[in-house]
């Protein structure tokens, strides 16, 4: 199931922010695995990896390589935040918590020769004021969106199932750049096609509001997430939209109450779905919906109402996952307490595997469903409907390329990222991400009644 074009869609930016903070006669490298080849016959001074979850075995048999060669190691991540026991058996330096309050600690005392064990991230956290990206280690031409950046770190909200809540734990756990800060950082990107990386990008409206008048005028297209309140209160997704805001992941994880209420995902509660895909539609946002399965009130009929469901509604692209508890999260902490959890291998917590015992459905019912819904919602029929469900001929064609493409031609994704061609296709993305003005008058004082009367703010 490994895709090489979801791996290579954009650079992740951990490291070349921590990059930011050496001295200018320090010599660095970034080698991102998903898109090339690690050598390992080097001798670096610092060896600095990010961990997750599913990389944390590799990322440690590195790290043990170059231990056993003297090389200095650091790791940091949100595994290494998760487990710090675990992986500090692997490193000389660990990092608990984001890096941009500790790093620059560290590499003092690195060069002072008196580095501690642990560095724990706490109170005081900003990225604001922060030195500039080393965008320079960045190798654009392996990505196909290569211009990604986050201008936010964490989420206003606390989902028992998140991963982030560990990371951002003894300190702020959402903090924001500044306007003026995002604008120069946008500034020093070439093209026009931006990725926010952000786990919420409409997490501050006030923020938001002003960063999108400001970028109304820049002629940018730009990707990212939000929550489905988000997209149902105010005005403030039809800025997102003039501003250049084409396709937006948005976590709708599951339509039964319960099971919202049990993961503490109190921001999907009382919201109307349908109304909130049909305003990204009307904004001509291309919606690529997330969707969770085995929670406790899940049975086995989810998967063809959760994939009908998406079909009709003409969601652009479906994310499902089987329900992980990772290390670190309440989840993780409440399964394991009532011995639910069978697997403890982390190749594993992937969300296409099934770690624990579920409720309502075997284990084997849980995984196969799963793999049924991508099979089912990507059906070139299925498909088909869903695109031409649109109401205007351009939509209906984005809906059906963009679709079809993403899921359908993963041969040809392959043969052009080995070619080295991946960085000529932007302009085909860019086209597809070309304005469709589907929107309607929208009066939004008689939405805000409704909406009072419907119970669904």
């Amino acid at each position: 199931m490994w895709r090489p074009i979801k791996y290579s869609l954009f650079p992740p930016l951990g490291l070349a922010t921590l990059a930011s903070y050496l001295n200018p006669d320090d010599e660095a490298t970034i080698v991102d695995q998903h898109v090339e080849m690690l050598n390992l016959d080097d001798r670096p001074d610092l060896v600095v990896i990010q961990v997750y979850i599913t990389n944390a075995y590799r990322a440690y048999k590195i790290a043990d390589h170059y231990r056993a060669k003297g090389v200095f190691v650091i790791l940091g991540g949100l595994h290494v935040t998760s487990l710090p026991d675990e992986a500090v058996q692997h490193a000389d330096a660990i990092f608990i918590g984001p890096g941009e309050q500790t790093f620059p600690q560290f590499l003092d005392d690195f060069r002072a020769k008196r580095p501690q064990k642990i560095y724990r991230s706490t109170e005081n956290r900003t990225i604001q004021n922060q030195p500039k990206l080393r965008r320079d280690l960045i190798k654009r031409n392996k990505y196909l969106v290569p211009n990604s950046l986050v201008i936010s770190r964490g989420c206003p909200h606390h989902c028992n199932f998140c991963y982030k809540d560990a990371f951002f734990k003894n300190g702020k756990s959402f903090y924001t750049n500044r306007v003026d800060e995002i604008l120069s950082e946008i500034d020093r990107l070439p093209g026009r096609h931006l990725y926010f990386l952000d786990d919420h990008l409409l997490g501050d409206p006030k923020l938001m509001r002003i960063l999108f008048r400001e970028m109304k005028s820049l002629g940018r297209v730009f990707q990212g997430a939000a929550t489905v309140q988000s997209i149902l209160n105010g005005d403030l997704i039809e800025k997102a939209a003039d501003a250049g805001l084409r396709s937006l992941f948005v976590g709708f994880e599951t339509f039964s109450p319960e099971n919202l209420r049990q993961s503490n995902k109190s921001q999907n509660l009382k919201q109307n779905y349908e109304r909130a895909t049909k305003r990204l539609h009307d904004n001509g946002i291309m919606i690529n919906g997330s969707f969770v399965f085995g929670l406790d009130n899940d049975s086995t009929d989810v998967f063809k109402r959760t994939v009908e469901w998406g079909v009709e509604n003409a969601i652009t692209t479906a994310t499902y996952h089987i329900l992980t508890p990772y290390p670190g999260t309440r989840l993780f902490q409440n399964m394991n307490n009532k011995g639910r959890i069978v697997d403890f291998n982390w190749d594993n917590y992937n969300t296409r595997k099934v770690v624990f015992s579920p409720h309502s459905m075997t284990r084997k019912e849980l995984e196969d469903g799963y793999k049924w819904a991508y099979k089912e919602f990507y059906r070139w029929s299925n498909i088909f409907k869903a695109s031409f469900s649109h109401d205007i001929i351009k939509h209906q064609l984005k809906h059906l390329v963009y679709t079809g493409g993403w899921k359908k031609f993963e041969p040809l994704w392959g043969l052009i990222i080995n070619s080295g061609g991946l960085q000529y296709m932007l302009p085909l993305l860019e086209l597809l991400l070309t304005k469709v003005n589907n929107r309607k008058s929208f009066d939004y004082k008689k939405s805000f009644v409704a909406s009072i009367e419907n119970n669904s703010i």
